[in-house]
């Protein structure tokens, strides 16, 4: 992460507009009703200037806040402390800000299964919440989240590329159908930030090259990336990993764990907020800038049961649904894609 010194870690920074994007937060991306039991929770590593406003804006609606800090953990996915295992399941929405997200781990499966709508949000700061959240127009976000996702669900074969060297194919597949965006949609599920949509992928049929140039974490020991990790899929498994020496460090990452479900792919994702131009450091938002394309490698699902999940990506990307192209090095150059990223206010269109 950049911090300009002097300006980011002053509680006055983004101020006003902290407030304001906490109330869209509360109002627009994930809505709280009057009466409803709001967790927000977080670690030692995040904003507690976010948390706070958050917890304020609840309240402003309605909501019912209650607020939990806990010690980061060494690693993302592992069990809270128990009081936080016991809050996860009382919750009707549980804002997670931990840097080391909660996130398929036990106390996301306990919360899904008790009816809780848990919201993503790690390692969120200020300034993050203010341009993700704050500044862009989301009603355009969600409505190109579900186009992306509806239309891709009806292709086959789904081809990315990127100048570093990308060139792989997945199968949809076409018999799962969850868009991202459904208004008053009842509780036990996940709900990531705005400005990604997803494919549900034939994990197993993924084959080709995938190289991460922008970011890959975990593991902590990486982030923003100094040269490519160069990626070899065969019938969806990670055969092979080239690079320097960050490469080698996620090498050794994923054999620390001995298990054969964290070299297999877990999902694909559109990156497309246009709060997010550049990389921070931060794979919530990097998971999110603008033209990218991200993919998780550990297969979560209770019946793969990867012990752990790191996110990458790839930057300019070039997209194809079976034999059409909707996105070019970065750009996307479908006709009602662009009529999406006009409605956003999206630089370059």
């Amino acid at each position: 992460m950049e911090i300009t010194v002097g300006t980011e870690e002053r509680n006055e920074y983004y101020d006003f507009e902290l407030g304001l994007a906490a109330h869209k937060l509360v109002t627009e991306i994930r809505p709280v009703l009057p009466g409803q039991q709001v967790l927000i929770s977080g670690d030692t590593g995040s904003d507690a200037r976010v948390i706070q406003a958050v917890a304020r804006s609840v309240y402003a609606v309605g909501g019912i806040p209650t607020v939990i800090c806990h010690p980061m953990q060494s690693g993302t996915m592992q069990e809270p402390p128990t009081p936080v295992m016991k809050a996860v399941t009382g919750s009707n929405i549980w804002f997670d800000f931990a840097v080391a997200y909660l996130q398929y781990g036990p106390a996301y499966f306990a919360a899904l299964e008790s009816g809780s709508i848990y919201v993503a949000l790690t390692g969120m700061d200020v300034d993050m919440l203010v341009r993700t959240i704050g500044i862009p127009k989301h009603k355009p976000l969600f409505e190109m989240a579900n186009y992306l996702y509806i239309n891709s669900q009806k292709k086959n074969v789904i081809r990315v590329t990127n100048p570093a060297g990308t060139d792989f194919c997945v199968k949809v597949d076409q018999d799962l159908f969850d868009p991202p965006w459904i208004p008053d949609k009842p509780g036990g599920y996940s709900q990531m930030l705005t400005g990604q949509s997803w494919f549900n992928v034939v994990r197993e049929s993924t084959e080709g090259v995938l190289v991460f140039d922008g970011v890959i974490w975990p593991p902590k020991e990486l982030g923003i990336l100094h040269e490519p990790v160069r990626l070899t899929f065969e019938k969806g498994f990670i055969t092979k990993i080239d690079g320097g020496r960050e490469a080698r460090i996620f090498a050794r990452w994923l054999e620390s764990f001995h298990h054969p479900n964290v070299y297999l792919l877990d999902h694909a994702c559109y990156g497309f907020n246009p709060g997010v131009q550049k990389l921070s450091g931060r794979i919530l938002e990097d998971e999110r800038v603008f033209g990218c394309m991200q993919f998780g490698i550990g297969a979560t699902p209770k019946q793969y049961g990867s012990p752990a999940h790191t996110d990458g990506v790839l930057l300019d990307a070039s997209v194809w649904w079976d034999d059409v192209q909707i996105e070019e090095t970065g750009h996307y150059i479908h006709p009602d894609l662009i009529e999406f990223c006009k409605a956003m206010g999206a630089p370059g269109y």
